[in-house]
């Protein structure tokens, strides 16, 4: 490992799920040593719904300073995806589905300049409990992205069926395969179930399959997991037959502590500190 090193990390989504991206990248930095470029994907679509508000600077200043505690070279970039939407899928039939549009923007990383050739991304609910340079190192190449199998959708929706939380991806891939170009002219013609995942599934020509530990989905007290996804959970009754869903987020103090796990309790009270810290000043401002 060394700060020469850099890992290139996306998260995509409004401030609604800043919190999220404050825990994921906290938990990141505290594991390795290497430099990281976090790219944060976001946009202001107030005109459509008013919780639409993008991540702000004061939210990427305040997040690159948390990282910059453990090392000087940590930056975090804000970009802005506003327009490449309002052109390419504001009129999409899944632009209103149960997910917000947040969720498809990362589908404009192979058109934007800035953003270097490999990226992790990482949903905001994902937290790491490894190095994740041994992921990031990862050879992509010939491949479109590396991927960890869906727990539930390799069972309801094929067994090659891939969870895109936790994409490795090869934009120069990408772009030869128009893997994305592909999948937004798809999402353009039909609703689709869980579109942004659903779409990738069926437009990737290539990918790599990641070990479990890479995106672990259902458990809680594996000793190997290096990224924990906090993701929906389906929970059988165990007399009836019928089932109910659970979806407890990293920031969901509380109820992760009491219900899923306490792997995490430093990081989410140092998290609790943060917050409290991040509230004060932007209410002073």
């Amino acid at each position: 490992m060394s700060k020469e090193q850099v890992i290139s990390l996306v998260y995509a989504g409004n401030d609604g799920v800043f919190d999220g991206m404050l825990i994921s990248s906290l938990s990141v930095v505290k594991k390795t040593s290497c430099t990281l470029h976090v790219y944060i994907l976001t946009m202001d679509l107030t005109e459509i719904n008013e919780k639409f508000t993008p991540i702000k600077e004061k939210h990427r200043l305040f997040l690159e300073n948390v990282l910059r505690c453990y090392n000087d070279d940590n930056r975090v970039i804000l970009i802005d995806t506003h327009d490449l939407y309002m052109k390419y899928l504001v009129n999409s039939p899944n632009a209103k589905s149960a997910y917000t549009p947040y969720a498809m923007i990362r589908l404009f990383l192979d058109r934007i300049d800035i953003i270097p050739p490999k990226v992790l991304y990482l949903d905001t609910d994902t937290v790491a409990s490894g190095d994740i340079l041994p992921l990031f190192e990862t050879d992509t190449t010939g491949y479109e992205f590396a991927a960890v199998l869906d727990h539930y959708g390799k069972i309801f929706m094929g067994y090659h069926y891939i969870n895109t939380g936790v994409l490795l991806l090869n934009l120069e891939q990408i772009k030869k395969t128009h893997l994305f170009d592909k999948s937004i002219n798809k999402l353009n013609k039909r609703r689709i179930f869980l579109p942004d995942q659903t779409v990738l599934n069926r437009k990737v020509k290539k990918k790599k399959l990641l070990e479990r530990k890479y995106n672990e989905q259902k458990r809680y007290d594996r000793d190997d997991t290096v990224i924990q996804h906090f993701s929906k959970t389906i929970i059988w009754h165990p007399f009836f037959p019928f089932f109910y869903t659970k979806n407890i987020k990293p920031w969901n103090v509380d109820m992760v502590k009491s219900e899923l796990t306490h792997k995490f309790d430093s990081l989410l009270d140092e998290y609790l500190i943060l917050k409290k810290q991040f509230d004060s000043e932007a209410k002073n401002d």
